[in-house]
């Protein structure tokens, strides 16, 4: 069977190299339009590398008329958990050599001021309950937080009144360096074919029922032809999607968000001192992933802080492509949702257009109320981060993701954000049972899934807990980042 991958960020890198390792005999090729594989969201400074497990971020557990949720949170925990369990195993394969090229123990931290300490309490009873979070700490002492995060604390006067949880063992990732060791692995290995360079212009169905794929390459267009279609281009997925004339497509539209990031290269002993990945509570109006944090980031073993993000609005579907591009995507049909959007939340869409035309010395100020003292301690400079599109489905914004799967089993894409590149295996996983029953249902195919996933049931690793703990802990000994 024939298939091809559009994108080689970590989703279409991930599909392929799992639907390889459970099916050799598929033959796979990935299209991608930049001319490397991991280097749109992927990259490591177009994402905030957090290893997104619920461990620190509010937006994962609301508040509705002072009840807690905690379903999201422990969803993506268990994702995460499962994702860990495929990076372990591409270790211990010896496709990545070494997994501190990619992800690091670091400290998960949530910090809030005296108006929140009491939803953060509620969090923590919550959560700390469940056998995922009983490592979490909860505190309201000035000296305990600053031995957790001593930069946020350092020039804080101690009158003010703040609130945190602190879980030691969390992760940074970095997404890209994990893509390019994937990928390299899944062409040396695997014999997956990758054409950069490549950008798709238009997806349709021939009468014999193949997909056509028509391209454009350096030396000029060039079609390809597909038993089974899958899309994992960000952002790009989105005009494919309409292009493919598919009965579904009609109820999506894509809302672009993007980022900046305040950046600064510390030393490894300023690194020791801090350590973490700190959250705080998203402003009125923001959307989620405009959460405020202070990250330590390692990439290619030099270490930095980064601090964020700040949204913006930009009618764009991937960092590097043009408005038009955005506008050759739109619909008729796609105009009455992006207009109830505007009017539904119509605060997020003010929110955004001001934090486009914010300021670096607007920037500072925000770094400087969160962390006092720190835009003085560092050589901060302004990043640009990686494009988002969040799904419109129906009219009604949504901040999730989406896989979609055509009724004939030929057509696959994945749309929307979050929590993205953290949960990718998992993700992947199902959307490769959804789009290859015949080849995942095969007594092989579903051996070589154990190996790779002792424990991929969601439901199990959140109602039992020795089974947890007994994956958790193999997997992160297997990582490097056991306690």
């Amino acid at each position: 069977m024939n298939v091809i991958i559009i994108g080689a960020g970590i989703m279409g890198t991930t599909f392929a190299t799992l639907a390889k390792e459970v099916a050799p005999d598929l033959d796979i090729t990935i299209l991608e339009r930049l001319p490397g594989p991991g280097a749109g969201n992927s990259w490591v400074f177009n994402n905030a590398g957090t290893g997104h497990e619920a461990n620190c971020e509010l937006n994962y557990t609301p508040v509705d008329e002072e009840v807690i949720s905690v379903d999201k949170a422990l969803k993506i925990h268990a994702q995460f958990n499962v994702a860990k369990q495929f990076w372990a195993y591409l270790v211990e394969k010896g496709a990545i050599p070494d997994p501190k090229t990619f992800i690091n123990r670091t400290k998960h931290c949530t910090i809030v001021s005296e108006s929140s300490i009491e939803e953060l309490r509620l969090r923590f009873k919550e959560m700390s309950a469940h056998h995922f979070f009983e490592k979490m700490q909860f505190s309201e002492d000035f000296d305990e937080i600053k031995s957790w995060i001593p930069y946020l604390m350092e020039g804080r006067p101690r009158s003010d009144k703040m609130a945190a949880t602190v879980i030691e063992t969390g992760t940074d990732v970095d997404f890209g360096s994990l893509t390019e060791q994937m990928a390299s692995y899944a062409v040396r290995e695997l014999g997956v074919k990758m054409e950069f360079g490549t950008h798709v212009k238009r997806v349709h169905k021939s009468p014999s029922g193949t997909w056509l794929v028509e391209t454009e390459r350096p030396g000029g267009p060039e079609q390809y032809r597909a038993d089974v279609l899958f899309v994992g281009a960000g952002g790009g997925a989105f005009p494919i999607l309409k292009k493919s004339h598919l009965p579904f497509a009609r109820r999506f539209t894509g809302f672009p968000v993007g980022g900046r990031f305040l950046q600064a290269a510390v030393t490894r002993e300023q690194a020791e001192q801090y350590r973490a990945k700190t959250y705080g509570k998203a402003a009125v109006g923001a959307p989620p992933m405009s959460v405020p944090h202070l990250d330590l980031r390692v990439s290619g073993g030099q270490h930095y802080l980064l601090f964020g993000p700040f949204a913006s609005f930009k009618p764009v579907l991937e960092k590097g492509r043009g408005f038009v591009d955005y506008l050759r995507a739109m619909r008729l049909h796609d105009i009455p949702g992006l207009l109830n959007v505007a009017l539904e939340h119509f605060p997020l869409v003010k929110y955004l257009v001001s934090e486009t035309f914010k300021g670096e010395k607007s920037m500072f100020e925000e770094l400087e109320s969160f962390a006092p003292g720190m835009s003085k301690r560092f050589d901060w400079k302004p990043i640009e981060a990686g494009q988002r599109v969040q799904i419109i489905k129906d009219g009604d914004l949504q901040m999730g993701t989406e896989i979609l799967v055509s009724s004939d089993k030929t057509y696959g894409t994945l749309l929307g954000a979050s929590p993205g590149a953290s949960v990718s295996p998992e993700v992947m996983l199902r959307a490769l049972e959804q789009l290859l029953p015949s080849a995942c249902s095969k007594d092989e195919a579903r051996k070589k899934m154990k190996e790779i996933f002792p424990e991929d049931d969601l439901e199990k690793l959140a109602s039992d807990p020795e089974r947890y703990r007994e994956i958790r802990d193999a997997v992160n000994k297997r990582l490097g980042i056991d306690q």
